[in-house]
């Protein structure tokens, strides 16, 4: 008893040179086994310290590893094994022979090879192997079948219709995993194909398709292309990875790529954008929602995405292609700013001819003021679309005089929209001509300053409805962009009436400032210099 104990153990520390070792391999959710990760194999390699020291003449003993539990696939029997490579003796990758004498030899500068052993149905009938030269010197050595691989494959069918050798090598495979998984399915029919990519992820299928692909595989790619078709995609970086993989593809006939392209792009059209009239019809649903909760978020929603949407079309897109269409007109913009306006100066006349105050009224006003707010943003946002709507509103001198004789709880919103526009060319978003920024001052700068006092209090609740140093900075250069004389009207009506209003009027002075150094420092300097 105690001598076979003793052999046993004389037999665990040195183990029989050339036998094979079994590894971990990683296994699919469907039971698919996998060749490893380089990381996973050198890791178990690693374990063996035979693989290190095979040079010494006492060799430590070999751990037993769990062999890899048995397929879950019905018509996939996969054995694996990984030999090292002084002791391979599988005839089918001759690079793996070692001879005794480069045994003895100093190690070389590169990673020898490491082998890892598939087999796909009965191993017993197998006629054929396929070698995969992967990364990191790992070669994958499959026992295939050939008529199954000639059947299913235009890549296999002709290279064994050209060469009738027993073996075929792939060198160069950047994707040795997904190569074995992929000569795996061949044995299965469409049916299971699409069965075992139901537990995949996207990014592997997307891995699969692409090798299925190489190896002109098309009952792959269609299973492939019904799984993504079906399956909801995480982001829109997940989105542009499928896009450009399906784009790619060269072994399918477009059947299962239209359908899955159909949720990106229009079918009629075929670009990635949406119709004009579709644009429009979403603006005027905005703009005639009656819920204020609804009507602002999706008004930031939308303003949100045309920006984002602008942005591509000025830039392209990142692998330099080029800018798509904007999705916005601006002649729809226009036209919904017109209908806003015909409103407004109905709205405006009707609070005139009233003496009382109507709250419903009012509201009404600030809808139509928030909404022509909004569409300003709009065309801001479709880069400088924005200059004809400053020309257009400086022309509504009968909407003034209707916004005069208005109660100031009415119609002070209304000011709000000229608020946003001298921000606006006091930025640079907006460069409309010179006759227009004057006319928007003679027009609607004296109502501004009749308001102010209420669109601060409407503020004060708001703190981003109105923000008083940033109108103020926008009116003062407004007025310094137009001629000298211009601006010393503009600055002295101005300056007398903020003696009179204080608070209640825009405080102007760095305008005033900038415009008197202009008329009186450099005057004198340049008298002293002539």
């Amino acid at each position: 008893m105690m001598d076979g104990s003793r052999q046993q153990r004389q037999r665990r520390g040195s183990p029989a040179p050339g036998r094979p070792r079994t590894v971990p391999i990683a296994v699919t959710p469907e039971g698919f086994w996998c060749c490893p990760s380089p990381a996973a194999l050198h890791k178990s390699l690693l374990k063996n310290p035979h693989h290190h020291h095979h040079h010494n003449a006492k060799q430590a003993p070999t751990p037993k590893t769990p062999s890899a539990p048995p397929s879950r696939a019905p018509s996939v029997q996969t054995a694996t094994s990984v030999t090292d490579d002084v002791d391979d003796p599988a005839p089918a990758v001759a690079d793996h022979h070692h001879s005794q004498a480069a045994a003895e030899a100093p190690a070389p500068a590169t990673p020898p090879q490491h082998k890892v052993c598939v087999g796909f149905g009965r191993p017993e009938t197998s006629d054929l192997t396929v070698v995969l030269y992967g990364k990191e010197g790992v070669a994958v050595s499959m026992s295939v079948h050939r008529d199954v691989l000639a059947q299913s494959s235009a890549f296999f069918a002709r290279r064994l219709a050209a060469d009738g050798q027993p073996c075929v090598e792939i060198h160069d495979c950047e994707d040795a995993e997904i190569y074995v998984e992929t000569v795996g399915l061949m044995y299965c029919d469409d049916g299971a194909n699409k069965h075992r990519l139901l537990k995949q992820s996207v990014p592997r299928v997307l891995r699969v398709m692409k090798a299925a692909d190489a190896l002109g595989f098309p009952a792959c790619v269609r299973s492939c292309l019904d799984y993504l078709e079906a399956v909801p995609w995480a982001g829109e970086e997940e989105e542009r990875r499928v896009v450009s993989s399906v784009r790619r593809l060269q072994c399918t006939d477009g059947a299962g790529v239209s359908p899955l392209l159909r949720r990106v792009a229009s079918s009629d059209s075929g670009c990635l954008r949406p119709p004009a009239d579709t644009f429009a019809h979403i603006t005027e649903m905005v703009l005639a929602s009656t819920d204020e909760r609804g009507r602002r978020e999706t008004k930031a929603l939308v303003l949100s995405l045309l920006k984002d949407s602008t942005r591509g079309h000025v830039g392209g897109g990142a692998d330099g292609s080029p800018p798509t269409p904007g999705i916005s007109s601006s002649e729809t913009l226009y036209g919904s700013c017109r209908g806003c306006l015909d409103r407004l100066r109905r709205l405006l006349a009707e609070a005139s001819s009233e003496p009382a105050y109507s709250a419903a009224v009012a509201r009404r006003i600030a809808l139509e003021a928030d909404n022509l707010v909004w569409l300003v943003e709009m065309l801001v946002a479709s880069q400088r679309a924005c200059d004809g709507f400053v020309a257009l509103w400086s022309g509504q001198a009968e909407l003034a005089a209707s916004h005069a004789g208005a109660p100031a709880a009415s119609r002070h919103a209304v000011s709000r929209v000229t608020a946003r526009l001298f921000v606006g060319v006091g930025r640079g978003e907006m460069l409309p001509p010179r006759d227009a920024r004057l006319r928007l001052l003679q027009v609607w700068l004296q109502p501004l300053i009749d308001d102010y006092a209420w669109l601060q209090r409407a503020g004060g609740s708001r703190p981003a409805a109105f923000d008083r140093r940033l109108v103020e900075d926008g009116i003062g250069q407004t007025i310094l962009t137009l001629p000298l004389e211009d601006q010393r009207s503009l600055l002295l009506a101005w300056f007398g009436r903020f003696l009179k209003l204080g608070d209640d009027c825009p405080n102007l002075q760095r305008a005033f400032e900038v415009w008197w150094r202009r008329t009186f420092v450099r005057l004198i300097l340049t008298r002293v210099i002539f």
